[in-house]
């Protein structure tokens, strides 16, 4: 495995399949003045990712927030524990929150995962939403497609603009609450952020903005091609 380690200034990743566990989606941490984090992995790696926030030499007391960028085990199997642990709040899209409060449809079952459901503290219900922190704001898009209530993240330090921006690979799929069609307007959301750094939810960090362009745009054409749909 390999470490966690700083992205960007006050942007650090702590876990993925390689840093915490085969299971786990690439989660993400910000010191925004209090400790955000931003995804949870699926569930069975909540000690290393303890761990290796104090790797990089933060408390886990200052965690204030958890967002949750949509409702799929490896992406909210460790809430109900960070929730219980350190009182963190957890955010997440008001479609997507009954399932994570509920368990139904977040997909336990297919990792072998004895998912704890979770109080959503804030559900987000606005296409935009901005949450201030001391230090930094962060930002959140509703982007429907791989999930209904589907959301990526953003923020601008030190003269960049960081995107979390969850699964854009997908996959997009009608049965994992997908909607390829929405799926391609949320795409050409995000490349209109102009991101320069984009972190996504599995594959890793993508930088300078012009790789970050490409990337989403691979999948944007993917789609579009699936569908038949063309701007």
């Amino acid at each position: 495995m390999i470490h966690p380690y700083r992205i960007w200034q006050d942007v650090y990743i702590i876990g993925s399949a390689e840093i915490s566990h085969p299971y786990d989606c690439c989660i993400y941490l910000v010191d925004a003045g209090e400790l955000v984090l931003i995804d949870a992995g699926a569930g069975k790696s909540f000690n290393r990712l303890v761990d290796n926030i104090f790797g990089l030499g933060f408390a886990p007391e200052r965690l204030n927030s958890l967002i949750a960028t949509h409702c799929h085990i490896d992406h909210i199997g460790a809430l109900s524990q960070f929730r219980q642990e350190y009182g963190v709040k957890i955010i997440a899209h008001k479609l997507d929150a009954q399932a994570i409060e509920s368990g139904v449809g977040v997909g336990a079952e297919l990792y072998g995962v004895d998912y704890q459901t979770c109080r959503v503290e804030t559900k987000l219900e606005r296409a935009k939403h901005n949450l201030s922190f001391s230090k930094h704001e962060l930002k959140t898009l509703h982007i429907p497609g791989h999930t209904r209530g589907s959301i990526v993240v953003y923020t601008d330090i030190a003269g960049k603009r960081v995107l979390f921006g969850q699964d854009i690979h997908g996959p997009y799929e009608v049965a994992w609450g997908g909607d390829p069609s929405q799926a391609i307007t949320s795409l050409q959301k995000l490349i209109d952020l102009r991101a320069d750094i984009l972190c996504e939810g599995h594959f890793g960090i993508y930088q300078p903005a012009s790789k970050v362009k490409r990337y989403i745009e691979s999948y944007l054409y993917q789609l579009q091609q699936r569908t038949g749909q063309r701007r």
